[in-house]
């Protein structure tokens, strides 16, 4: 995070008599000075935070103008003490201003919450530089291209890089302890380094004509591969002309093909708020190398009766000071433009330029930006539209309260009794809230035992809830019948929570999608809904997500069992034996994707202690 150099704090609480704030003596002792402003409630907790190039003319708007927009007005009668800071200049304040803005979460502050870090593709530093998804921090030793918007830009950008330039992927283990080469070399997806089909000089080569096109300067690769190719051929290295002439035919298949290309090459963002039905997106259009690579959108918090200038400030103030920024953002409408060229500029170690009036190629990304943004706002309302229907519904079909809003969902996933985990994944607001899902590793005393698995993972979320950690559920849904919602009802008893709705979901005797029944504490019957009922639909979504939620961590959790205790815990296979099979196979991964035959040719196996070391990782 940018270091904010010292500053003068100041808060100042007048005498307040019944109409409350006493303004004049506030606005009096006020400076003109840049800085940082709080706006704070009588309980203390903030209301606004707020920057400005003269603190006592930006406060005074506040309390001197008259016909603030509703919203603003509702702010300024709450303020009952205002806190300033006094920095050296606007960008300090731009920076300072976005930090108490994250930690303090005003009510009145248009919010972006981006917890997703953003991936990159990497080509690691070896003298066989690897090619890579990378999520986290930078290491200096390799290189970076990006940030993509998503997981699969990146493993697009892989999947073309190795057709073209033919680029390794594989990890160091593997590449270190192959004797033949992979598959990838057999379709023509990697020269095989790892066996020696390519030297260093080479393979080198090849790296840097994939930096160029990742650069987004495809002409100037071109170019290079068209002077090995001729050299090739005139030292009569004819199979590397040959190479060199393929990949050449490649590159300019995946040209016509594949992507659509800038006039100008380089990494831009371009970003664009609309607003449309009380809802404010926005929509960044990504160009990384002068190839559009796909788009984020973004939904803020408090943006209500905002301007669309001002949902652009925030977004770009809080997105891009603690991430990589791109030399050029094209953002139209955005004040104070100069202190954030400056400060995001400070950042990035290099000039970086707000374009506030794109034209060209850069107004038909703004468009698409628009049109993306308006799209993901219908989107959201249909859902929500989709997902109030399912919910009055559910609540029908029950005869709970219509206040209902929040639904905990419980799973338990193992395999014969290893490595249980529950999940527990929330809906509410008519929407999962994936950032509130929890995971249980439960250990019951005899492997496979459902019921205690269940009672395990339920007691401890109680007693969270009790202790009130969490808001208790207005619905408790249980994936199980009539043992595990019986288990479960047990748990709520013991906890105090009487009040809590308790149903199960079973899977029918047919186990068939839309036969599902409900199981209802002291209901003898079960409730079967029509397989078309939207409130089913709401509750088969919840259940299945559960489900996957659960599956992924117990595969984590015995994944991580298997990779740290296998070879070293099966009897027979001693230090040389390990050292030989992971040599042989190129890792763990490879040694449990063999089979007994194969495990058996390793000098020192023999084919008992093979199927013996078979089993074990199976």
């Amino acid at each position: 995070m940018t270091k904010v150099p010292r500053r003068h704090a100041r808060t100042v609480e007048p005498d307040r008599g019944a109409s409350g704030l006493d303004t004049a003596e506030l606005l009096a002792s006020l400076p003109h000075l840049p800085g940082v402003y709080r706006m704070l409630d009588a309980a203390g907790e903030a209301l606004y935070v707020g920057k400005a190039r003269d603190l006592r003319k930006r406060v005074a708007n506040y309390f001197q103008k008259t016909g603030h927009e509703p919203r603003i007005a509702a702010m300024v009668a709450q303020v009952a003490r205002v806190e300033t800071t006094v920095v050296r200049s606007e960008g300090e304040a731009l920076l300072l201003e976005n930090n108490l803005i994250k930690a303090l979460e005003p009510r009145y502050n248009i919010l972006f919450r981006d917890d997703k870090s953003y991936p990159y593709l990497c080509l690691t530093g070896e003298a066989y530089p690897q090619l890579r998804f990378h999520r986290g921090a930078l290491d200096r030793r390799s290189r970076y291209f990006g940030p993509f918007p998503s997981a699969g830009a990146v493993r697009d950008g892989i999947a073309t890089l190795q057709k073209v330039f033919m680029l390794r992927t594989c990890d160091p283990s593997v590449f270190a302890n192959r004797s033949r080469p992979c598959m990838l070399h057999q379709i023509q997806r990697c020269t095989a380094p790892c066996v020696g089909f390519i030297g260093e000089a080479e393979y080198q080569e090849d790296v840097q004509a994939a930096v160029l096109f990742l650069q987004g300067k495809t002409d100037e690769a071109r170019a290079r591969l068209h002077a090995q190719m001729e050299e090739a051929s005139a030292a009569l290295a004819f199979e590397r002309a040959a190479r060199m002439r393929d990949k050449i035919a490649r590159l300019a298949q995946l040209q016509s093909r594949q992507f659509v290309e800038s006039a100008t090459a380089g990494d831009i963002d371009v970003v664009a708020a609309v607003e449309e039905e009380g809802i404010a997106a926005v929509n960044v259009v990504m160009i990384r190398g002068g190839r559009h690579v796909g788009d984020r959108t973004f939904f803020p918090r408090h943006a209500e009766a905002g301007s669309l200038g001002d949902v652009v400030r925030a977004f770009l103030a809080q997105h891009y000071l603690e991430r990589p920024v791109p030399p050029t953002i094209v953002a139209p409408g955005v004040e104070d433009r100069e202190a954030l060229e400056q400060v995001l500029g400070e950042q990035a170690g290099r000039g970086v330029e707000i374009v506030a009036n794109p034209g060209g190629e850069r107004r038909v990304w703004l468009a698409m930006a628009g049109e993306n943004a308006t799209l993901a706002i219908r989107r959201r309302l249909a859902q929500k539209a989709t997902a109030e229907e399912r919910l009055a519904a559910l609540v029908e079909a029950l005869g709970l309260p219509g206040s209902v809003q929040r639904i905990e969902c419980f799973d338990v996933s193992h395999t014969m009794g290893e490595a249980a985990v529950a999940s527990c994944v929330i809906f509410d607001r008519l929407a999962m809230r994936n950032g509130e899902y929890r995971r249980f590793n439960v250990t019951p005393p005899t492997g496979g035992d459902d019921y205690a698995a269940m009672r395990e993972a339920l007691a401890r979320r109680c007693a969270r809830i009790v202790a009130g950690e969490y808001p208790a559920p207005d619905l408790l849904v249980i994936d199980g019948g009539r043992g595990q919602v019986a288990v479960a009802a047990e748990v709520l008893a013991e906890q105090g929570l009487h009040g809590v709705p308790l149903i199960g979901i079973a899977k029918g005797p047919e186990r068939k999608p839309g036969l599902e029944e409900i199981v209802i504490p002291g209901r003898e019957k079960a409730l079967v809904l029509p397989a078309d009922h939207p409130g089913l639909h709401l509750l088969q979504s919840i259940r299945d997500e559960a489900h996957r939620f659960a599956i992924q961590g117990h595969r984590a959790r015995r994944g991580k069992a298997r990779t740290t205790s296998t070879l070293q815990e099966i009897a027979g296979v001693g230090a040389a034996k390990r050292k030989a099979l992971l040599a042989h196979f190129g890792g763990v991964k490879g040694v449990q994707a063999a089979g007994v035959e194969d495990i058996a040719r390793v000098p020192g196996i023999s084919r008992a202690l093979a199927q013996r070391i078979y089993a074990e990782l199976h």
